[in-house]
């Protein structure tokens, strides 16, 4: 299996999710490290790129080796959406996604995320306008619907690929569910036949079997991982090979996940700086630990320090006995 984007090939058709305070490049990086096909970026506010805000701008920043690099964008304006879309392809970005899927009320109450998916006439338009602006594919994310009295996302795919885009991600819930329930594959077909472009499913996959049972029931050309992959950089390359029939990969011993963790908190604390890099690092610790004996105490310890070499040592006092008992 691959897909293609425009000039773009990947091929393994396993992406990582756009994830607000996730999916940073300290993240990206590791993901990718462990052979992601591809990764996007965060949600971006194309306003407030537009207006140089210090956030959103370190967001839109991309590692000399993250190709092709992916940046999300998210706004209601059509002409601020093409001028942010610009600024994004000249800091480097390979594709621009357009997301019509974020559910969360600071968003959707400016119109923007899955709002626009109530207001097709102006998806239309910052579609067409974003497709005008760049020369590079755009790609763009969107729910099944608002509501379960209208999953439009059939006809606003149509609308998406006359306009241009190149590749259609569908997160198999409506934006009324949030994440709640579960995301329906099935559902995804729908939009799989309305289309002669990409679809990749997206929603509830955490594991190759899941990815398997996803591209059966929805008929789509790829799956888009997101929680799946919090703590567990890795299962994007587990999931490609075995669409690919290489395979399951190992899971990493622990010795091997203590190594990815601090890895993980250096990136982060050097991208972030010692006081936000260690407050956006705690929800990773937490994931990376979880199923793993006394994980809650060790998360305690480390969500009540404030100094790096603590937790770092804390990392230690409770890996290394690990590490020697499976030794042995």
């Amino acid at each position: 299996m691959s897909i293609t984007i425009g000039p773009v090939v990947l091929p393994d058709p396993v992406i990582l999710a756009p994830m607000s305070g996730v999916s940073d490049r300290p993240f990206r990086r590791i993901v990718r490290r462990y052979g992601a096909g591809l990764v996007v970026s965060e949600m971006i506010a194309s306003d407030a790129m537009l207006r140089e805000v210090r956030d959103e701008l370190r967001k839109a920043e991309i590692d000399a080796d993250d190709a092709p690099a992916v940046v999300q964008l998210a706004g209601w304006d059509p002409a601020v959406m093409a001028e942010a879309a610009r600024l994004a392809v000249d800091g480097g970005a390979a594709v621009v996604d357009i997301n019509m899927g974020c559910p969360v009320k600071k968003v959707v109450n400016r119109l923007a995320g899955s709002a626009l998916m109530r207001d097709e006439g102006l998806a239309g338009r910052i579609v067409a306008a974003v497709v005008k602006a760049v020369a590079v594919p755009v790609t763009l994310k969107m729910r099944t619907g608002w509501d379960d009295s209208d999953r439009n996302a059939p006809r606003l795919a149509r609308i998406a690929e006359d306009a241009g885009v190149r590749m259609i991600t569908v997160h198999g819930r409506t934006r009324c569910q949030m994440y709640t329930g579960r995301a329906d594959w099935a559902f995804i077909r729908q939009v799989k036949d309305a289309v002669g472009i990409p679809v990749v499913a997206n929603g509830d996959i955490t594991s190759p079997d899941e990815a398997v049972a996803c591209l059966e029931q929805s008929g789509a050309d790829g799956v888009m991982i997101g929680r799946g992959a919090c703590g567990r950089p890795w299962v994007l390359r587990q999931i490609a090979d075995r669409l690919a029939g290489r395979g399951d990969g190992a899971e990493p011993s622990v010795a091997e996940l203590k190594e990815i963790m601090v890895e993980h908190l250096e990136a982060m604390l050097s991208h972030y700086g010692v006081n936000a890099g260690l407050r956006n690092a705690r929800k990773h610790v937490g994931w990376y630990s979880q199923g793993l004996p006394d994980s809650a105490g060790f998360r305690q310890s480390v969500n009540n320090t404030v100094e790096p070499q603590r937790v770092f040592a804390a990392i230690d006092r409770y890996f290394d006995p690990l590490i020697e008992r499976r030794a042995a």
